[in-house]
């Protein structure tokens, strides 16, 4: 091998036809740089791997057709970084890519990024960081807080799920006519609900968490409160599933979901309760804490947007947030879904009441049904509020009958409101109405429930929680 000295450093030139810049190593064809090393362009025609070129700097990387390029060290570029059809540009765990003025990356078949699961994250992440999380099944950046997911939020999904209940009457051994019914519906169209399977036990589920691929149910109530949690698959009909258990024996919450969270907030164990915690969808185990609300809620109904989560209503023990005489309220707490903390005082509802539920899609959250002030008495009005901007919620129209304890499910453009206890009557209800959600008036009939049921969960694959993060 021949040494030609340059300046300070060494130029290596072995016979086999690798080549040592600064270096007296020179492998079977490789480039070994000790330094700085610039070039105008480089390209890359073997299945080649870098470890570590900190320094290096090339106004252009090409990877050729049908070749791979692995980046396992640390890498500084000013141009574009091309990777062409066929061919495979991957960075490894604890690789840095620095960009200088690059404009775009152009990539003719796949980009790969680090992956692993939860517990694989970097103890200390560098703000900007990208992996795919196996766990999550989802593409993750670290924005110097947190780890958030990126999704697509799809209006088009079609299913809605109903779990659990009081019914007309209870299924063997259980108390006041508690139900472990599932049933679904087709939202695209008008119709009747249809069996999809059972819950794990019966359940007072008040609401429900999911994405478009599971819906994850926190039982409430059989015999007492329980701390059961359940998941069902949405793409095929079928019994659900144990999941894990709740942070605690309590029942009354309200669900805020995203694409990736499953979020309850309030409730009672059986005195009111602030307790806000929460899953993560495509994962099994038992909930963790998230935060408090700001007031105790009972009964209070739940809204996403996919970033921010809204607490709406209920019965309130807590002041200064606006209460009735007998403990209903008004007042809309927030909280941003992808980080953990504490809920704020964020607006008020067009009326005050506990026991309604919610509808939602990415721009608009629509409250129905519940308890008014005044005694037992139910109500049938409907608000809406712009979940972006927050503020004082505005009257949307009127449901067919007055009612509590309905269960809603929003998708893109309709808002679903059914079940519920009717009144004067305090009858189960079975009827299923719907409304546009970017227009203003009362609903009209979509079809019935085969079973009947009040605080019953709800949601669609189609709700407004998949946008965002």
């Amino acid at each position: 091998m021949a040494t030609y000295r340059i300046g300070i450093g060494t130029f290596s030139l072995a016979e086999n036809g690798g080549v040592g810049i600064g270096t007296d190593s020179a492998g079977l064809g490789n480039l070994n740089v000790d330094g700085t090393f610039k070039a105008e362009d480089l390209d890359v025609t073997g299945v080649s791997t870098f470890t570590r070129y900190a320094g290096f700097a090339a106004d252009n990387i090409n990877v050729s057709y049908r070749e791979d390029l692995s980046l396992t060290g640390e890498h500084q570029t000013t141009g574009d970084i091309v990777v062409g059809l066929n061919s495979t540009f991957t960075v490894s765990t604890g690789a840095t890519v620095t960009v200088g003025t690059v404009e775009s990356v152009s990539i003719g078949t796949h980009f790969s990024p680090p992956t692993g699961d939860i517990n694989d994250r970097p103890e200390e992440p560098v703000e900007g960081t990208v992996r795919f999380n196996i766990d999550l099944n989802a593409l993750e950046f670290y924005n110097g807080v947190d780890w958030r997911q990126f999704t697509s939020w799809n209006s088009q999904g079609t299913r809605a799920v109903i779990s659990g209940g009081f019914g007309d009457w209870g299924d063997p051994g259980s108390p006041q006519g508690q139900r472990r019914d599932i049933q679904w519906f087709n939202t695209a169209t008008q119709g009747n609900t249809q069996h999809f399977g059972d819950l794990t036990d019966c359940a007072l589920c008040d609401d429900s968490n999911g994405n478009t691929i599971r819906v994850v149910n926190s039982h409430g109530t059989k015999a007492g409160l329980v701390d059961i949690i359940d998941y069902i698959t949405l793409a095929h009909t079928g019994d659900a599933i144990d999941f894990g258990d709740s942070t605690k024996y309590a029942a009354r919450a309200c669900a805020i979901p995203s694409s990736t969270r499953g979020i309850w907030a309030g409730g009672m164990t059986p005195s009111a309760i602030n307790i806000i915690d929460y899953v993560e969808i495509m994962t099994l185990g038992d909930a963790v804490d998230f935060g408090d609300i700001t007031s105790t809620r009972i009964a209070p109904a739940g809204g996403s947007n996919g970033t921010r989560g809204i607490i709406a209503g209920g019965y309130s023990t807590t002041t200064p947030y606006p209460v009735t005489a007998n403990g209903h309220t008004s007042d809309i707490q927030t909280i941003t879904i992808a980080s953990k903390g504490n809920s704020s005082s964020w607006g008020n509802l067009s009326y005050t009441g506990g026991y309604a539920d919610s509808a939602y899609n990415t721009t608009r959250a629509l409250f129905a049904g519940g308890y008014g002030p005044v005694g037992p008495h139910r109500t049938k009005d409907m608000c809406s509020l712009t979940i972006a901007s927050g503020g004082q919620a505005f009257d949307f129209g009127d449901l067919h009958v007055i009612k509590a304890w309905p269960w809603g499910a929003g998708t893109g453009t309709r808002g679903f409101f059914g079940g519920g206890n009717a009144w004067p009557s305090a009858t189960h209800y079975n009827q299923i109405e719907y409304v546009s959600m970017h227009s203003l008036g009362n609903p009209i009939d979509f079809g019935d429930m085969a079973i009947r049921a009040y605080a019953a969960g709800g949601i669609t694959n189609a709700h407004g929680g998949l946008g965002g993060y």
